[in-house]
């Protein structure tokens, strides 16, 4: 097996992290995701990192960097499960960072931006939480204009091609919510599981409160 090509130092003026943590998890990342997913980590940090520095955030590289290298580990063949798929790659994140001896603190900041990146909830917490949904959603949807130069964006996608990832991501959900029905919470995953995965019966809030061992 081939050892895999090392990381460029930096790319569009983002300065990819090179920390001991940082390379295990890059490490990680790498060998359990297919690499269209792997690449789309690494362009989620990029765009994070560049709207945070284009909006005046200040935040931590490393931190960041972990969350958002890490984020969709409940997604990989390795790491899914019955929980939202979201809060399966964060408890997989934060056993591993755990047993790296990582700070306590920074690990539960790994955490909340990788169980809320797909929630709107996430933008209104500290930037190391925040810049990984708005980062993953600049490389699904678009990256905004305002925030990220043309060139900037070019210079991500010769570095981490998207490998057909629209087409990609979308057989990758609905197979993980095929296995996994549990892992598509009330995410863009329900809406791929709706659409993709034959047989996917969501539960219903409404039925689920009828249930209640309660006499009204």
């Amino acid at each position: 097996m081939q050892p895999a090509n090392p990381l460029p130092a930096s790319i569009a003026g983002i300065r990819i992290v090179d920390s001991k943590i940082a390379k295990a998890a890059t490490e990680l990342s790498r060998s359990a995701s297919p690499p269209y997913l792997f690449n789309h980590a690494m362009r989620t940090f990029l765009f994070g990192s560049l709207m945070g520095k284009a909006t005046g955030k200040r935040f931590d590289e490393e931190t960041l960097y972990l969350a958002c290298i890490l984020h969709d580990l409940g997604l990989t063949d390795q790491f899914a499960g019955d929980l939202p798929f979201e809060i399966q790659g964060a408890e997989t994140a934060k056993k591993f960072l755990s047993q790296q001896g990582y700070p306590e603190d920074r690990t539960e900041t790994v955490w909340d931006g990788i169980a809320m990146h797909c929630l709107a909830i996430g933008e209104y917490k500290r930037p190391e939480i925040a810049l990984v949904g708005q980062g993953a959603g600049a490389d699904v949807l678009g990256p905004d204009p305002a925030q990220v130069k043309k060139s900037e964006t070019a210079a991500i996608l010769e570095a981490f091609p998207r490998l057909k990832f629209k087409d990609a991501f979308v057989k990758t959900c609905a197979n993980v919510i095929d296995h996994h029905p549990h892992s598509a919470g009330r995410t863009f995953m329900r809406d791929i599981g709706e659409r993709y995965a034959a047989g996917f019966h969501p539960r219903n809030f409404c039925d689920l409160m009828a249930k209640a061992p309660f006499d009204e």
